[in-house]
């Protein structure tokens, strides 16, 4: 940060929120918001032009969702710091958006009471997280899942199955699934379930987490529902 006011970027997809989000930074004399963006690539795009300190970045955007969005900042090495602030709760996403580097994970039911202090902390190098999340990272902490041990488990796929379960990861909808490899949407959902049978996973999440870990996935791949 080069001054003492810290330049925010405000990544959401509903003019709405992104209104009261800055009608609430307003009352903070050292912060202001110097763009918007509807779209996880306008993030992308807006942070690469105008440099900004922080970055409010929601997660459920079109075009590129928020996972993505804050992968493609890190990598492009941005010195701006990416606050998530979603409607998920830390379960869901967390791990997935401090994963992809993400400095803070805060829910939009407590920015108000929250938001100034965390834009706070992420600029000035803290990871900020609320204290319910603790719970979320100490399981994964305590009970990793090796590269061995994902291997051992993609081994009981088959082709198909591995198929499946990399265009979830992807982003693909049971149609966009179905269109790419010649199949039902039916099909689709059958193979989903016996790959959660066999895997236990169940969502998007866990399927784009077991499949960057065993490989199926480039670093910066999680791409929009399609």
């Amino acid at each position: 940060m080069t001054t003492e006011t810290i330049r925010v970027l405000l990544a959401d997809d509903h003019l709405v929120v992104r209104a009261g989000l800055r009608a609430l930074l307003r009352s903070a004399p050292d912060i202001t918001v110097v763009a918007e963006a509807a779209t996880g690539r306008e993030a992308v795009e807006a942070t690469a032009r105008l440099t900004p300190d922080v970055v409010v970045m929601d997660l459920s955007m079109a075009d590129m969702d928020g996972v993505a969005a804050t992968k493609a900042i890190v990598a492009s090495g941005s010195r701006a710091k990416v606050l998530v602030l979603t409607m998920h709760s830390e379960d869901e996403y967390l791990v997935d958006a401090l994963g992809a580097g993400a400095a803070g994970y805060l829910v939009k039911s407590a920015a108000a009471r929250e938001l100034v202090d965390a834009i706070r902390a992420v600029v000035h190098g803290d990871v900020y997280v609320q204290p319910a999340a603790a719970r979320v990272l100490a399981r994964v902490v305590l009970h990793p899942n090796t590269p061995a041990d994902d291997q051992a488990r993609l081994d009981h796929l088959t082709g198909r199955e591995r198929e499946v379960l990399r265009l979830v990861a992807e982003g693909y909808s049971a149609a966009g699934i179905g269109e790419r490899l010649f199949i039902s949407p039916k099909t689709v959902d059958t193979y989903k379930q016996r790959i959660t049978e066999k895997l236990g996973l169940n969502g998007r999440p866990e399927y784009v987490r077991f499949a960057l870990r065993a490989g199926l996935l480039p670093a910066q791949a999680a791409a929009p529902t399609r």
